[in-house]
């Protein structure tokens, strides 16, 4: 039986009666939330982000994006692979969640810049987020993933689709920070990528003996933060008809309480959603211990690209035997 490992030595800032996220939250003076899977990832770090503006905390948004941001005029790009997105950025591309989210932060009285990185190798992505971290006097980065397969270090059964989470992961863990954590919201999302959760236990168990975990928190369905964030995907959803998020309209529902086969797009027409409380939870950990367990962080560090990512992974899943999936005991 595998004995659990002590605390680590800073346990005693963080305790029951103050979330450790916020607990680890609390020294710093500007945060960048930061989508990390592309696409409506930093949806994901919509509640936090409210929850931080209300306390006063200084928070900068940005996403690694899917749109063609080379349909954006170059006065947009603060950097060769930042694009400062505000409810004025006009883009041709239909598929444009940054704009779609400065626009509704804007309607309702929020910070509203969004920045945008295009897909990138790790070496290039990390210059556009020191870029930030400079220009903004960022002193904490929590990376967002809708869903949990940031959290997969690499021999699971099923990685899902890692080529942009494990880039942002690898990414940030070379910055030089006091705080740097990741956030996944929308627990069992992933299985419909093929993703084991309880593999994604497993690991959250062995970054707890590590010091690396940081608990969960629930989006309280009644809270300012969820109904904010029901509205913003709402609005994501009526701009996107074609393709409205499909993780994040799961997570929406199950803040709200709702249950089961919830469908509400023809995207999921013939698949089973199984939406639960579990989804409204975030599970945090700290970011450089995370980067650590990677199996093939060191196979990514200098690429530039991100089909050179997208190679190097296929390569090492080639020559990994990956544990043997088992199901929930309960």
């Amino acid at each position: 039986m595998l004995s659990p490992a002590p605390p680590p030595a800073d346990s005693g800032t963080f305790s029951l009666s103050t979330p450790p996220l916020f607990a680890a939250l609390a020294p710093a003076r500007t945060v960048l939330i930061a989508g990390a899977g592309g696409g409506f990832d930093v949806y994901a770090g919509l509640p936090l982000a409210v929850a931080l503006w209300d306390a006063g905390v200084r928070v900068h948004l940005a996403n690694l994006s899917f749109s063609e941001l080379v349909e954006i005029g170059r006065e947009s790009w603060v950097d060769e692979h930042v694009v400062e997105v505000t409810p004025e950025t006009a883009s041709s591309d239909w598929y444009f969640p940054e704009g779609t989210l400065a626009r509704w932060l804007a309607a309702n009285d929020l910070p509203s810049t969004v920045y945008a990185f295009p897909p990138l190798g790790v070496q290039l992505l990390r210059d556009a987020y020191r870029y930030l971290v400079e220009r903004l006097d960022i002193d904490a980065v929590v990376l967002v993933d809708g869903g949990t397969d940031i959290l997969l270090r690499g021999d699971e059964s099923n990685l899902g689709t890692p080529v942009e989470d494990i880039t942002s992961l690898a990414a940030v863990a070379g910055l030089d920070l006091p705080v740097k954590l990741v956030s996944s919201l929308g627990f069992g999302i992933d299985a419909y990528d093929g993703v084991n959760h309880a593999e994604v236990l497993e690991n959250l168990a062995a970054l707890d003996r590590e010091g690396g975990y940081l608990g969960a928190l629930s989006v309280p369905n009644a809270s300012r933060e969820a109904a904010l964030y029901r509205d913003a995907v709402a609005n994501a959803q009526a701009a996107t008809p074609a393709r409205p998020s499909i993780v994040h309209g799961q997570i929406a529902a199950a803040t709200g309480g709702a249950f089961g086969d919830v469908q509400f797009t023809r995207r999921t027409t013939g698949s089973p959603l199984f939406v639960n409380p579990l989804m409204a939870i975030y599970f945090t950990v700290d970011l450089d211990k995370l980067a650590a367990r990677c199996l093939y962080r060191d196979r990514i560090e200098n690429t530039l690209g991100r089909r050179q990512v997208t190679t190097r992974i296929e390569a090492f899943r080639a020559g990994v035997s990956p544990r043997i999936p088992r199901a929930f005991p309960h």
